[in-house]
């Protein structure tokens, strides 16, 4: 039909290409505990609410633990159909009865068929289930949700035939010591695989967030030495970073380089860069950088903020509040362009920025009014410019 169901989180709405599409079987995979049978549960609410018929089935909890989950979200629960059941068969044979337009099965893991060997997250187990899950997708035209955990190496527990077999494939992604889930699609057959959804989870469940950029900035705008902002794209939207250095005098023989939200490997290239282009003799000292907020950001856009928030630190030199840095470092020491650069400095003035420092390829091709652009074609031309 091409019409989608709105799930009534605009977030969930984004990353699934713009709603759920009739028959389709949807994987949310990730960590135990991030959230992801509170986000279904939440889902199921909204759309209970809205009399779409729908079935909750959940293989880990009782139907009164559901209920005391709905009752800490707050979530009304007088047309919502749960069902506390691990044998598939009975499953569908439930769903078939009630005949709903979406179906939530949380987890994949502890559904079994009994015709079958093998425990219940066996290979075996998990590849008929799911194909019988599509199976069901597809003839009744149900839209079906599949809870996957996660294991400790960040795969889906159990093979990843199974993303082979749905259409769509989406990750909870999120460090619990932040209060902040990422939602990504890694395969999606009805959309765009690059969007990102946020959310902030609370005492009350999932809350979306619409304005991400304000939460990985830093609450005031007085920088440090160290510190600056940059800006990089997850599918459409163009998200403010606050990129955090600290250059240290080593304690051991050998200097540490130590990353957490970006590339390891980057960071060792761009240490090797400012020594040789940029005039700035790192040597045997520490180096620690970070992305506030427990973000995640592997784009090379983000090198020219990251070279100078380390040399920053290292001179003990503050950039101006208002400025942001976006490049991409070549081998030559030359700044490189960057996809959307537009997008970025449109948000960035969105957000009170006056001053970006960008790469001289771009220039003349946009005006900004109350935006001062600088650019800059080699790393220590950028870095001068950063620090004025």
């Amino acid at each position: 039909s091409g019409e989608r169901l709105a799930t009534g989180l605009e977030e969930l709405d984004r990353v699934l290409g713009g709603g759920i599409v009739a028959g389709s079987l949807i994987l949310i995979g990730g960590d135990p505990g991030i959230g992801k049978s509170t986000l279904l549960l939440q889902v199921t609410a909204i759309l209970s609410a809205a009399q779409v018929p729908l079935l909750y089935v959940s293989g880990e909890e009782s139907l009164a633990q559901i209920k005391l989950r709905a009752r800490r979200l707050s979530i009304p629960s007088p047309n919502l159909l749960a069902l506390a059941e691990t044998n598939l068969n009975r499953v569908l044979e439930a769903s078939s009865q009630v005949n709903p337009k979406v179906l939530i099965i949380d987890s994949i893991q502890t559904m079994y068929k009994e015709e079958l060997a093998g425990s219940p997250g066996a290979v075996g187990q998990l590849r008929e289930c799911t194909l019988s899950l599509m199976i069901n997708a597809k003839t009744s035209g149900c839209a079906t949700f599949i809870v996957g955990h996660v294991t400790k190496d960040g795969h889906l527990a159990g093979p990843k035939m199974i993303e082979h077999m749905v259409d769509t494939v989406i990750y909870f992604e999120g460090d619990r010591h932040h209060s902040y889930r990422l939602l990504r699609a890694v395969k999606n057959r009805f959309g765009a695989t690059n969007e990102i959804g946020v959310f902030e989870m609370g005492s009350a469940g999932l809350a979306e967030v619409k304005n991400p950029s304000d939460i990985f900035l830093y609450g005031n705008r007085e920088r440090a030495p160290g510190s600056i902002i940059s800006c990089a794209i997850e599918g459409t939207r163009p998200i403010l970073l606050e990129l955090q250095a600290l250059v240290a005098k080593a304690s051991y023989s050998v200097p540490q380089r130590v990353t957490m939200g970006l590339d390891s490997k980057r960071l060792i290239v761009i240490l090797a860069l400012l020594e040789k282009f940029g005039g700035v003799e790192i040597g045997l000292q520490d180096v620690f950088v970070n992305i506030a907020g427990g973000f995640r950001a592997e784009e090379p856009a983000m090198d020219l903020a990251l070279a100078a928030a380390i040399t920053g630190s290292h001179l003990g030199k503050t950039p101006r509040p208002d400025l942001i840095a976006v490049g991409e470092l070549g081998l030559n020491g030359e700044i490189r362009s960057v996809p959307q650069l537009e997008a970025r400095l449109r948000e960035s003035q969105r957000l009170g920025f006056k001053c970006a420092v960008i790469p001289a390829s771009a220039k003349g091709k946009f005006q900004f009014k109350n935006m001062e652009l600088r650019y800059a074609d080699k790393l220590a031309q950028a870095l001068e410019m950063i620090a004025d």
